[in-house]
């Protein structure tokens, strides 16, 4: 099974599995395809700390991917290996194409070593697994994933293991698609996207059962806010752990609960028909 549960010989076995990636067929990456890839530890490129509780965990090679696969069209590639990516949830496939150029993509649920991919956004090809082309070209009612969000950028939406959005509607120059969050958005059908859904969905039950799991993915404790002094975080100072009767924030007094962060200004949100569904209160956000 691909979810293995080992016997309770400690504290750290008793709540953790793993994830046995029985998809995998290739261990080592290929090289040509491969990045050094610098640690910022949550800091954005003037050095400042906007992620918090970020740093340390195990050394990668970055795997570059084809997001875009624009200098592919009409060149039919084969599939020679699903790989482990430790930079995503997600497997990635190895493609080597007819003109021997090999690329890394997601791996698609279903697709195994030895099939052939295209391709194309000039003209319909195939809708089976792992072909991409513009959404004017996919019926309507198929699953797809690595979605453009404007011609030509790449694939930014469902990139995550088990991913997937639904291809509802076409009308004029927008599709209309269902994503995993509940959120109805337009897409302008010359974005590009891929057929099926992201492979290794059971990569959401995985446990991991103890910190040290955690801090070799680069995740450091998060202290409480409560517990902090005064002077570090709003919620913090005060002999009886008062909350300082103010609803739960950051360091910086951003709401953590409840409070929108979206920009209202940004350009794609007049393309959102319905917005996406809370996982903790049940309601639209």
């Amino acid at each position: 099974m691909p979810i293995r549960i080992y016997k309770k010989t400690s504290a750290g076995r008793r709540f953790s599995s793993v994830n046995l990636n029985t998809e995998v067929t290739k261990k080592e990456p290929e090289k040509s395809l491969t990045r050094a890839l610098t640690k910022s530890a949550g800091r954005n490129h003037h050095g400042k700390i906007t992620t918090r509780g970020r740093g340390g965990g195990a050394k990668r090679l970055y795997r570059v991917i084809d997001f875009r696969r624009l200098d592919r069209d009409g060149i039919v590639g084969t599939v020679t290996s699903i790989e482990y990516d430790p930079n995503r949830t997600a497997h990635i496939a190895l493609v080597q194409y007819s003109d021997k150029v090999k690329r890394y993509i997601l791996a698609p649920l279903g697709l195994k070593v030895g099939e052939q991919i295209v391709t194309s956004s000039t003209e319909a090809v195939e809708p089976k697994v792992g072909n991409a082309m513009s959404l004017k070209f996919i019926p309507t009612g198929l699953s797809v994933h690595c979605v453009e969000l404007q011609p030509g950028k790449g694939g930014q939406l469902c990139r995550g293991a088990g991913m997937y959005a639904r291809l509802t509607n076409k009308e004029g120059h927008y599709a209309t698609l269902v994503l995993p969050s509940g959120e109805q958005r337009r897409v302008h059908i010359d974005c590009r996207a891929t057929i099926g859904q992201v492979g290794n969905a059971d990569q959401q039950n995985v446990r991991w059962g103890k910190a040290g799991r955690m801090r070799h993915l680069g995740r450091r404790p998060i202290t409480r806010g409560m517990a902090k002094s005064h002077n570090a975080h709003p919620l913090g100072g005060g002999s009886g752990r008062s909350k300082g009767n103010r609803p739960p924030c950051g360091p910086t007094g951003v709401l953590a609960k409840g409070g929108r962060t979206r920009n209202p200004r940004k350009a794609s949100s007049k393309l959102i028909i319905r917005r996406r569904v809370s996982q903790r209160y049940g309601q639209v956000k």
